[in-house]
């Protein structure tokens, strides 16, 4: 037998081994191919419409959430969340702490102080409005601690 024979018996017999080869692993490729695209009798078209209509709904889902966070968010902006409270006694030597100054302001501080000063004939309730912490109206000093105990004890911070 000549070489050239002999050397494409060989050529032969190692291309029927990777044909073997081959085939078997497009054999195993299909299974796990046919494993992945059935689920159970359901097809993977299907499964993949119904993933997409989930993921779309999820898509809006998240988009309304988000609109209604911006919307509390803007919401909470003007609402009051800085509380501060001080108790006094305005006429020394004469009754106990029935006084009080209390500031109630919004997240840029702004809002009103309320003071209430009671004595024992009378009851006197004053309200001033407060702009970035400050007021147009003489604050005394308990409604000035009032204003700063609320900016100090922020909600959040």
């Amino acid at each position: 037998m000549p070489f050239e024979t002999f050397f494409i018996y060989v050529i032969l017999g190692v291309l029927a081994v990777a044909n073997g080869f081959l085939i078997f692993s497009v054999f195993k490729l299909k299974q796990r191919l046919n494993g992945f695209l059935r689920k159970g009798e359901q097809d993977i078209g299907d499964v993949l419409t119904n993933q997409i209509t989930k993921t779309e709904k999820q898509e809006q889902d998240i988009k309304e959430i988000s609109e209604k966070t911006n919307k509390l968010e803007q919401i909470s902006q003007r609402t009051f969340q800085k509380i501060g409270i001080i108790r006094f006694n305005p006429f020394a030597g004469v009754g106990g702490d029935q006084s009080f100054s209390i500031a109630l302001l919004d997240f840029q501080d702004n809002g009103f102080v309320i003071t209430s000063q009671y004595g024992r004939d009378f009851n006197r309730i004053y309200a001033k409005p407060i702009e970035n912490g400050k007021s147009k109206y003489s604050l005394s000093q308990e409604e000035r601690k009032a204003i700063g105990q609320a900016i100090e004890r922020a909600i959040g911070s």
